[in-house]
């Protein structure tokens, strides 16, 4: 049996008026869709039933069209004004719990600042720009060839143990490894000196890596400061001028330093430079307690440095008969650390707002 246009109208009748029922009711984005899809949608109740349009004879189908479209044009006004109120209701509750009371102090807006060790790196190294050193950066992935071999530390020698090094995964052709994580900034002395000319003086910040377990002095990533400087006529004696001005620049005008012998396979001798304890002043011990800065040593030793191995300069076309040189190798974090009053070089890394905030 057929549907006749009176039994249309009355279901479109029927689907509004629930429809309308339903929508009142209805106070969020999603619940509405909801509704959309129920009533609206492709296979909606509405829909189902403006599908029959087809089965009525054709002098019904007039009357029965326009109700339809009617029906619909008002469920779709219903649903947008429903919306509206559902929006309008959200933004008065977000305006109602972000009201600015316009009598209350403005906040101080917050001023972005250095690292504590970019401070201390910049601090360095203008230290010894203004003694006529020049800044430069290199590769914290590197070659073999320049961080061991052209530094007097050919594959086997026993100094690569004190490295620990992160190798790449990456062999030359004849199937050995040589790419690495840097494991100290010194293979820029090489490269440094293959592309220039004496006289050089730079100095090299940046972070290298070794392979070794963290706790409260050691980081397997750290920074590095290396200085080089070769010319005619370079001696011991300005390598002890420059790191002890450097001291006094750092730490204070009233430091004392101390040089002591020390092996670096790329440098010929090799120093240790300490300064005296600031804390104690020297003495190992305040009001009578032990330094825990120095551990009563009175000395606190901040660097490393040397002459420049004859070889390392004869590798890099240099003339060791010609041309002398010194180099230094500086750790700024543990700089920072005794600077500061630090005990763990971890705080550093951890990206905690109220260790980075008191610098």
């Amino acid at each position: 049996m057929s549907m006749t246009s009176a039994q249309l109208i009355e279901d479109l009748g029927g689907v509004q008026s629930e429809a309308l029922d339903e929508l009142q009711g209805l106070t969020s984005e999603e619940s509405l869709e909801e509704w959309r899809v129920k009533f609206l949608g492709r296979r909606g109740r509405l829909t189902t039933v403006l599908r029959t349009l087809g089965s009525l004879p054709p002098e019904d189908r007039r009357a029965a069209g326009q109700e339809a479209n009617r029906t619909k044009t008002l469920l779709e006004e219903e649903l947008g004004a429903a919306r509206r109120r559902v929006r309008e209701g959200r933004f008065a509750l977000l305006a109602e719990q972000e009201q600015i009371d316009v009598t209350r102090p403005g906040r101080p807006a917050t001023v972005g600042r250095y690292h504590p060790l970019t401070q201390i790196i910049r601090e360095m190294c203008d230290a010894f720009v203004s003694m006529g050193f020049q800044v430069i950066e290199g590769p914290e992935v590197e070659w073999d060839h320049y961080n061991f071999e052209m530094l007097n530390i050919p594959s086997d020698h026993p100094a690569r143990d004190m490295f620990n090094t992160l190798w790449i995964d990456h062999k030359d052709a004849e199937g050995r490894q040589s790419m690495l994580l840097r494991t100290h900034t010194s293979p820029m002395q090489a490269r440094t000196m293959e592309k220039t000319d004496p006289p050089v003086r730079v100095v090299v910040p940046g972070k290298v890596y070794r392979y070794e377990a963290t706790d409260a002095t050691h980081e397997w990533h750290f920074h590095q400061i290396e200085g080089l400087a070769v010319d005619k006529g370079i001696t011991m004696a300005h390598l002890k001028g420059t790191l002890y001005e450097f001291a006094r620049r750092v730490f204070g005008p009233e430091r004392k330093v101390r040089f002591r012998c020390d092996y670096f396979p790329f440098v010929e001798p090799g120093v240790d430079m300490s300064i005296d304890c600031f804390v104690c002043e020297g003495q190992g011990s305040v009001n009578g307690s032990p330094c825990t800065v120095c551990r009563e040593a009175g000395w606190i030793e901040i660097l490393g440095a040397g002459m420049v191995h004859p070889k390392v300069l004869s590798d890099v076309g240099y003339d060791p008969a010609i041309y002398t040189g010194f180099a230094f190798g500086i750790g700024p974090d543990r700089v920072a650390m005794l600077k500061y009053g630090i005990e763990d070089i971890r705080l550093f890394y951890s990206n905690d707002l109220r260790f980075l905030g008191q610098f």
